[in-house]
């Protein structure tokens, strides 16, 4: 079984990559039906390994990624689908910095899982059990912590707030949240931890339908929605309207920018509305490889103070790095009670950019890299970046491909000012691919 294998090959890579004679991982899981089960096989492998298990159960994310540093072990696993339909379930590997393995290191554990030669522990070498549920306490203990989180300010607002969870884990971390930073008005939806996602756990707009009706309908001042395992974080207005997955970390950005200057990361695929605030703060912005873990090598380089994802994953150094909707919804409270406006408001401050999202498939023989090298020629005398794929930039516009790690096809993104001049530059560019394809 893949779960079993995976395990194994995790605990051979610990083993091999310190020189500790007892490991200690970390183990949390999100609320999808599948995941006691898939967690009984990850613990009882662990433990076969000779590995010390600490299960902190139904959890997040960011709070796995927190525990596995407050309590110095060797890695963790966080069992959990992502945004992905609650049938899927998966496995997040974390080395002993709390962050997810490096290309290098997914290369060596997929080496180890190639080969298949576990060695099981003998009886009395048994790796040790603990359960502990405190961690999502103590995660949320850190984020009131922080300087530019103010629970007291928040508290005077009386704000209103509406919560969708999507009967994952977000249904426990979030409320616990809210109620830590003062916030006494909280209107619940779909928050049992059961695994039964109601509807597409991907908190894009059109699948956040109920929680902007409920916002309206009870006056809320904001909604909430987080993905199955709580690392990304989506907001509606006090109008119920999607205030866009791609802002979550531009609005959190010009907070943080605002108090402290530094330079700001996001991946290629995110939107430039990122850039261009940063740069109104006279600070510097720069961009990744797609991918948490790439974002992550590229803020630690540049020493960025905040950065993340445009799909809603807020990283901010100073908790840990990792993609945090709860620290997300923190900062966000904080930044828009001080700032005194309604939260259409303050998305009116920041300039509009939509993104087209589109794909090309390709028979499995055809060579992708070549053809990311022809159109990369057409547009030579675009400025070019070509650190993940091809990212073009026009005038107000760019188109960025990438190749599917998993599948024969081409991603294209494509970010404009009008949402049909997004789509209009999307379908040039897949017409384009289209004739080299035709005359290759």
């Amino acid at each position: 079984m893949d779960i079993v294998r995976f395990t194994s090959s995790f605990a051979i890579w610990l083993k091999q990559s310190t020189s500790e004679k007892k490991i200690k991982v970390v183990v949390g899981r999100d609320a999808r039906i599948s995941g006691k089960m898939v967690n009984d096989l990850v613990v009882g492998t662990l433990t076969g390994m000779g590995i010390d298990v600490i299960d902190l159960g139904l959890t997040t994310t960011p709070t796995t990624e927190i525990a596995v540093t407050e309590l110095m072990a060797g890695g963790g696993i966080i069992i959990t689908a992502s945004h992905n339909p609650k049938e899927w379930n998966a496995l997040k590997f974390l080395n002993h910095f709390g962050e997810f393995l490096s290309d290098q290191d997914g290369k060596e554990l997929l080496a180890i899982s190639d080969r298949e030669d576990y060695q099981y522990a003998e009886i009395n070498q048994l790796g040790s059990y603990k359960a502990d549920d405190t961690f999502i306490r103590k995660h949320i203990e850190r984020i009131l912590d922080l300087p530019l989180v103010n629970p007291v300010t928040i508290k005077k607002a009386n704000l209103r707030v509406a919560v969708d969870a999507v009967n994952s884990t977000g249904g426990i971390a979030v409320p616990l949240l809210l109620d830590a930073l003062g916030v006494k008005k909280v209107d619940l939806l779909y928050c049992d931890p059961s695994g039964e996602f109601p509807h597409n756990p991907e908190p894009l707009p059109e699948n956040i339908h109920e929680l902007c009706r409920l916002v309206i309908k009870n006056k809320a001042d904001i909604g909430f929605v987080v993905d199955p395992d709580v690392d990304r974080l989506a907001i509606v207005n006090e109008k119920g309207e999607p205030f866009g997955e791609e802002y979550t970390l531009v609005a959190v950005s010009d907070y943080i920018l605002g108090n402290k200057k530094g330079n700001v990361v996001s991946n290629l695929s995110s939107t430039q509305a990122l850039k261009i605030v940063t740069e109104s703060h006279g600070c510097k912005y720069y961009s990744s490889a797609v991918g948490e873990v790439n974002v992550v090598e590229m803020m630690k380089k540049k020493k960025a103070v905040i950065g993340g994802e445009g799909n809603g994953g807020v990283i901010y150094p100073p908790l840990h790095y990792g993609r945090d909707a709860l620290a997300g919804i923190a900062l966000f409270l904080t930044f828009l009670v001080k700032s005194r406006k309604k939260c259409s408001a303050l998305r009116y401050l920041y300039p509009d950019y939509y993104i087209s999202k589109n794909r090309i498939e390709l028979s499995p023989d055809m060579d992708i890299g070549k053809i990311l090298a022809k159109i990369t020629r057409i547009y030579r005398s675009r400025p070019i970046e070509i650190i993940d794929g091809v990212k073009i930039h026009f005038d107000r516009e760019w188109v960025h491909l990438r190749k599917s790690n998993t599948e024969p096809l081409i991603r294209i993104y494509a970010e404009s000012d009008m949402p049909e001049k997004a789509e209009n530059l999307a379908k040039k560019i897949l017409n384009d691919l289209m004739q080299i394809i035709i005359n290759r």
